[in-house]
């Protein structure tokens, strides 16, 4: 049989014909080595181990955690032979960090990032409603994190409207899955007030999801303000760093969301009590200036009135001492007519009226 006679342009394409059908995708694990990112757009690195080394080629957006030589990654790719090259390239699909060390790398290297662009500080950060009504969850409905959650929730208030968007919380699906959850809510014509994303502690590569670039990055630019509690309290991923609250707990989460009704209602008879209490107070205190106004106008009044009965006396004694009555209890007598020889005069003493004749005038 004779041999098929083929291009290199043929050959190369009938080659990841094969490749395609026989393996659409691997899982390769290795580290990495001479990791490049060119024009901003393309990466390119060599996944190594003891026995042998490959080419891998991605697009920057499928780089959902940063990398650094001597990472150890899982590549998910489709194995091929670049035509332009003539090298065997494992174009990229997807990677992630594995291993305690490169996974808490990537980390490191991710925040870094997101903490240069301010992503991390306080002041983009927005306070929740006291007690919303409306709250969008984002988590797996399956999870004992949402039985939690939601039992707390209902415990410590009650009567919230939760629209629940389930998801997976761990695995290569989780993270768009989230993501497109958030964008959901962030679409709707009414907003939910708070949006929550919960799950429960895991290992570190299950809480990996939560590590996701894209994911932080649609937590932090959310509409809705975000309320995230992942793993435990000694958990800390890049998802909660960008929240605008971070629970350490569902379980905080919960108890972040609402206030506890008892406590409200206690609170509320302490002001109360304490209203009363301060209401008396300045009741009393008023009255007692009231009082003591009074007491200062009365005694005003007092001596004014003082004053008066003062000068009334002074006049009294004035009065009486020009008294025509006191004149003629003196002996004196009041005369009435004209002064003049031949003319009829009145006389007034104290008790006689005398009518008599001028006989004789002189001048004193």
């Amino acid at each position: 049989m004779d041999d098929v006679l083929l291009s290199v342009s043929d050959f190369v394409a009938l080659t990841n014909q094969t490749l395609e059908y026989a393996y659409p995708s691997v899982a390769v694990v290795g580290e990495v080595a001479e990791y490049r990112v060119s024009q901003g757009k393309w990466v390119s690195f060599k996944l190594k181990d003891a026995g042998a080394i490959v080419n891998c080629f991605a697009g920057i957006y499928q780089m959902r955690t940063p990398l650094e030589d001597g990472m150890k990654v899982v590549v998910v790719a489709q194995p091929r032979v670049n035509p332009k090259w003539g090298s065997f390239t494992l174009s990229v699909r997807s990677v992630k960090p594995v291993g305690e060390g490169s996974i808490k790398k990537g980390f490191e290297l991710l925040k870094a990032k997101l903490e240069a662009e301010g992503l991390f500080s306080p002041e983009r950060k927005r306070e929740l409603p006291r007690v919303p009504a409306r709250v969008a969850v984002i988590t797996s409905t399956e999870s004992a994190a949402y039985a939690d959650f939601t039992r707390i929730v209902n415990e410590r208030w009650g009567g919230l409207s939760l629209e629940v968007a389930h998801t997976q919380v761990q695995g290569d699906p989780a993270a768009d899955q989230i993501i497109r959850a958030i964008h959901y809510f962030n679409g709707l014509e009414e907003l939910p007030e708070v949006l929550v994303v919960i799950r429960g502690g895991g290992s570190a590569e299950d809480l990996a999801t939560f590590n996701d670039e894209l994911l932080a990055r649609a937590v932090a630019e959310s509409r809705v303000p975000t309320l995230v509690g992942v793993g435990h309290e000694v958990d800390h991923t890049l998802a909660d760093m960008v929240a605008d609250v971070r629970a350490a707990t569902p379980t905080h989460a919960a108890e972040t969301l609402v206030p506890d009704k008892r406590e409200v209602i206690r609170h509320a008879r302490l002001q109360v009590r304490s209203a009363g209490h301060l209401l008396s107070q300045s009741i009393d205190q008023h009255a007692r200036q009231v009082r003591e106004q009074l007491e200062a106008i009365f005694r005003r009044i007092e001596e004014r009135l003082g004053d008066t009965f003062e000068r009334l006396g002074v006049l009294r004694v004035a009065i009486a001492q020009v008294n025509p009555d006191n004149v003629l209890r003196r002996g004196y007598a009041l005369l009435r007519g004209e002064v003049g020889v031949g003319n009829i005069i009145e006389l007034e003493t104290i008790d006689k009226q005398v009518t008599a004749e001028v006989r004789d005038v002189r001048e004193k």
